[in-house]
């Protein structure tokens, strides 16, 4: 089944997947706040900054495919430089602090720049985004951001070699198994199921405060898996964070503080947003080196996110859902639709680089 009625259907399917999805994680957080007197207000403006985002980054996207990433990866870099501490509250040190947010605003920055130049149909435009692009990298290492370099560098790689990619779902399940894959090793992290020396390696680059707030998350998780200990409350239940002089009272894992406040559902629930975005990706009408583009950024952000504290910035939430939603947009020019390489070999000539 293929053609316009085809392609609608399948855009039918995916935005009320999110709708679903994201409706269940706002009403789940009310359900577990009223069950253990919690504070759902952060958990539903995350909710919401990822809608607002989607939704305007559908209607940018389908305006202006190549104007609207490269507006969103010069604001993402402009944020970056006129606000460098973007974590709000108390700062307690780089690794915990507003480190991870950097890394995750530049991330995506990087993905919105490369997205652009796959849309992009003049080559000379197209290297100019991805030097744009390996410059966001440059300037996490002036930062003294190592994971945004990492990050950023990685998403360029990744946007290169989707050109040379022709199934995406393959690569989409891939995307998804490298979360999972980082996921599952901070999972076991915190269950302190590793080996002692892989986990000295391991709080010497995140430091053992993080890592006991990950293992405290755990213990909170036993404690009640079901409905977890209510959103906004493991700052006061953790042992950790309130030892500390300057804590934010966050476990600075996403999944982690999704399974000790929201429980095992809350867990489920995340996954399920990310597994959607990856979906509307696949199912989206864009180019698939769009397509993998803005999914290798979002599965950076989620790996960042799962050793930090990136999604507690409504910045990065509304950047991730800005990515996701330009990257599902259907151009109302028909000649967006497919990459420059693709018109070239349909003509039967090498593309110009």
């Amino acid at each position: 089944m293929s053609g316009p009625d085809a392609d609608g259907e399948r855009r039918i399917v995916s935005d009320a997947a999110g709708v679903v999805v994201l409706g269940t994680c706002a009403a789940w957080s009310l359900i577990t706040a009223a069950a253990h007197d919690g504070r759902p207000e952060g958990v539903l403006l995350a909710v919401l900054a990822v809608a607002a985002g989607y939704a305007a980054g559908r209607i940018s996207g389908a305006l202006l495919p190549v104007g609207a990433p490269l507006a969103g990866a010069l604001a993402g870099i402009a944020l970056t430089v006129a606000v460098p501490h973007l974590a709000p509250g108390p700062q307690i040190a780089a690794p915990l602090g507003h480190a991870g947010g950097t890394a995750a605003v530049l991330t995506l920055s990087a993905g919105a720049a490369c997205c652009a130049a796959w849309s992009a149909p003049v080559p000379a435009v197209r290297f100019a985004l991805r030097v744009l692009a390996a410059g966001t990298a440059v300037l996490a290492a002036v930062l003294g951001s190592t994971t945004g370099l990492v990050t950023c560098l990685a998403v360029l790689v990744c946007s290169l070699a989707a050109g040379r990619t022709r199934h995406r779902g393959a690569g989409m399940a891939l995307l998804a198994a490298v979360a999972a894959l980082v996921t599952g090793l901070v999972w076991a992290v915190a269950a302190q199921a590793v080996p002692g020396g892989f986990l000295a390696a391991l709080e010497g680059r995140l430091t053992p405060h993080r890592v006991r707030l990950w293992q405290d998350a755990w213990h909170l998780l036993g404690d009640d898996a079901a409905l977890g200990a209510g959103p906004g409350r493991f700052g006061e239940l953790s042992t950790t964070s309130a030892q500390s002089l300057l804590s934010d009272g966050k476990p600075h894992s996403a999944p982690l503080q999704q399974a000790a406040e929201q429980g095992v559902v809350g867990v489920v629930l995340l996954a399920a947003a990310f597994c959607w975005v990856l979906y509307a990706l696949w199912r989206g009408p864009r180019p698939t080196p769009v397509a993998l583009t803005a999914g290798a950024a979002l599965t950076a952000l989620a790996a960042i996110a799962a050793i930090g504290n990136a999604l507690s910035f409504t910045a990065v939430s509304v950047g991730a859902g800005l990515l996701a939603g330009m990257a599902t947009a259907r151009p109302l020019d028909p000649s967006s639709r497919t990459t420059p390489e693709a018109q070239a070999r349909g003509a039967g000539r090498t593309p110009a680089w």
